[in-house]
Formats: structure tokens, sequence, C-alpha cells
């Protein structure tokens, strides 16, 4: 019985859904995560620059390097713990300390990356964040510590996966610039749930980052698609009341549909990869499992209330956009259908001049041909005369006479033969 042939690359798919771990983490503990993306073709950027800037930070630590090619690396540099992930367009560091500062939200907690590294990263910063983890106290205490952490009219708090911990943040960027979030745990909770509930937040923020992206470029093209848009319309209301040469209308229109394709073109893979980022935010959000705390706001109505208008102006954008697009093939189908039918007419108009010139041509023929018979004979009988003039004599006729005689049966026949050779050119 011949063995089993595995495909070359099971083992390798099967690991890739175990290659990322959820970390471990611990009441009181403090996360600090950092993304990096380039600001142009991020997705066709040279990810060896990202494993590099990867091993100059564990060379600062003494630490080893993962394997040639990898995208994701988790091990211990000094006290702390790191996470590192390559993504599509971005790359993540996540930097996990046990206990927390006193001093809430310290930036301290982001002195394990090096400011002199911070600045050479292949890329500009998209989000960074600080996440505190503390053993959850009563409610009091909670709702003190929420009040003088964070801006009460943005604060989103909610009690996730059946009461395992208590979430918060504003989404507000601090002075020193970064993004802040609590954890209250409850006792009972396990260091691996703690460590996803962290992961989550950290995820949530990013992507949420990442799809506003598309919003960003939906504002910078707003006033291009405004300026094509009035275009377009003039266009096809000049087209409707004939007012423009239809050559004219064409190139105008020419124009309008390559711009509009090269903003399609430039747009698509950004609008794409916002609906994947705002998938992923509401399904993060989801899995979490939220429900009130204290009448406050959650995550996703916050989300309802602030990022959903936001996608749905990318959403506007982009079916806009569509829209606009199949305008101008309507309208390139409208001229094409204009065009033709002026085309046609000029057609017909040519063929009756062709009929009309074909006409004069036959009259002008049949005039050359008379004049031709009358040529011919002449000749004929001129040179029919020479023939006869011996028979004056024994005949009696005159030279006259003799060419009166033969002249009409000469023009007769020089006719038929002429005819005849129309006739068989005809055919």
């Amino acid at each position: 019985m011949s063995p089993v042939q595995d495909h070359p690359l099971r083992y390798q798919l099967a690991n890739e859904l175990h290659a990322r771990p959820f970390p471990s983490m611990q009441a009181p503990s403090t996360a600090a995560y950092v993304a990096f993306k380039q600001a142009e073709m991020a997705a066709n950027r040279d990810r060896n620059a990202d494993l590099e800037h990867l091993h100059k930070l564990l060379d600062r630590h003494g630490a080893q390097h993962p394997q040639p090619g990898a995208t994701h690396y988790y091990g211990q540099i000094g006290k702390h713990w790191l996470k590192w992930e390559q993504h599509t367009e971005f790359v993540t560091y996540t930097i996990f300390s046990e206990g927390v500062e006193e001093r809430p939200f310290d930036p301290r907690a982001f002195d394990p990356f090096p400011q002199d590294w911070l600045e050479e990263a292949p890329g500009q910063r998209v989000t960074s964040i600080l996440v505190r983890v503390e053993q959850r106290g009563s409610e009091g205490e909670v709702q003190t510590r929420l009040r003088e952490w964070f801006v009460p009219e943005s604060l989103a708090v909610s009690s996730v996966l059946e009461d395992a911990a208590i979430m918060a943040g504003d989404f507000r960027i601090d002075q020193h610039g970064h993004m802040r979030f609590a954890l209250f745990a409850s006792p009972s909770t396990g260091e691996h749930r703690m460590g996803r509930i962290v992961q989550r937040l950290c995820e949530i923020e990013t992507y949420k980052s990442m799809s506003m992206l598309g919003f960003a470029r939906v504002r910078s093209m707003g006033a291009q698609l405004g300026a094509l848009d009035t275009r377009l319309t003039e266009l096809v209301e000049s087209m409707s009341v004939g007012t423009s040469k239809a050559e004219d209308t064409l190139d105008a229109l020419l124009e309008i549909s390559a711009e509009l394709e090269t903003l399609s073109a430039q747009s698509s893979f950004r609008f794409g990869a916002t609906w994947a980022y705002e998938a992923i935010v509401t399904e993060r959000i989801a899995a979490l499992r939220e429900e009130r705390f204290h009448g406050r706001q959650t995550f996703r109505e916050f989300m309802v209330r602030r990022y959903q208008p936001a996608m749905r102006t990318v959403r506007s954008a982009q079916d806009r956009l569509d829209a606009m697009s199949a305008r101008g093939v309507r309208a390139a189908n409208l001229l094409r259908t204009r065009v033709d039918v002026e085309r046609s007419a000029q057609n017909q108009n040519l063929l009756e001049s062709m009929d009309k010139r074909a006409d004069l041509q036959l009259r002008l023929q049949r005039t050359v041909e008379g004049l031709s018979v009358v040529a011919i004979s002449y000749y004929a009988v001129s040179l029919a005369s020479y023939l006869l003039y011996p028979l004056e004599a024994p005949t009696g006729f005159s030279k006259g006479l003799l060419t009166a005689l033969i002249t009409v049966p000469v023009v007769v026949l020089v006719w038929a033969s002429v005819r005849r050779l129309r006739r068989a050119v005809e055919k």
C-alpha cells in the first residue's frame, strides 16, 4: 500500500492557525502598544525592513531573532514580554509588563521602545495605546477612576465576557500621544482571558484607525468628485439639447471618464481595506459580549454614534464614484448611438450623391457613345468610300452616290457594334 501524499503546504497552513496565540496577563499589569504603517504603497512595502527594525530592538535587549521570513514573534526582552506582528499594511509591537506605575497611564511604560529606535521605524505611527490592568474593586472605586482618567462625554464603558472584566476608554489621544484604555479584572478572570481582552482592545483601536484612512481618502477626493459630477451633468445636458458637436462632446467625455477611472483605481484598494477593517472592528466588539455598566454607553454604541457615520460617508463616496462611472458609460453609449445615427445620415447623403454622380456619368457615357458612333461612322464611311471608288466607271454611279449608298449601313453596323461592346462590359 503506497503512503498517503501530503500537500506540501498542509502543515504550514495548519500551524498558521496557532501561530499567533493570545498573551497571558494578570492584574496588575500594563500593555504598551504601537502600530507603524508606511505612508504610501504599504501593502507592497519591503517587509525585510520590518524584520530589520525588529532585530534592532531585540539586539538592544540581547534577545534571540525570529526565523527568517517570520511574520510574528513572541518572546521575553529583559523583564518584559514583546509581541510583534506583521500585517498586510502595518506592523505592531506590544510590550507586556507586570505591575503598574503609581501615576495612571505613565508614558514610562513605553521605555522599552528606545526613542531613537522609534524615530527610525520604517513607517509612520498609526496608533499607540496604553492599557492599564487592575484588580476590580468596588463599583464606587471603579467609577471614581473613570471620572479621573477619562473624558466623560466620549467615555465608553462596559462589562465584558459575562462580567469577567470592566473595560473603559475615551478614544482620545493624551498629551504624550497615546490612547488610553483601562481594564478592571474580576478576581476569577484567568490570565489567558485577560490577555484576549487586552489583545482585542488593541485590535479594535488599530483597525478603527486603519479604516478611518478610507474616510481621509474620501475627504481628499471630495472636491474633485464634485467638480467631475458637475462637468458630467453639464455634458449630458448638452447632449440632450444638441448644442455641441459629437466630436467635442466625445473628447470631453473621454477626459472625464479617464479621471473617474484614475480615481477608482487609486481608491479601490483603500475602499476594500476599509470594509475589511470595519468588519474586524465589529467582530472584535461582538466577541467581547458587552453589557451596560451603570448606564454608560458601550463600545458598540460609541462606534454606532461616532465611527459608523464616517464609514457610511466612505460607502456613500464609493457608491457615488461607481454611479458616476456608470453614468459616464451610459453617456458614452448614448453618444455612440448619436454618432452612429449622424454617420448613417452622412452615409445616406453620400450614397445619394454617388447615385447622382453615377447617373451623370451614365448620361455622359451615352453622350460619348453617340459621339463615338458618329466619329467612327465618319471614318468607316470614308474608308469604305475609298474601297468603292474603283466601281464608279463600271457602274456609272458617281462618288457622292456611292458614299450615300454605304453611309446608312455603315452607321447601323457601327452603332450595333458599340452597343454589343457596352453590354459585354456591363456583364
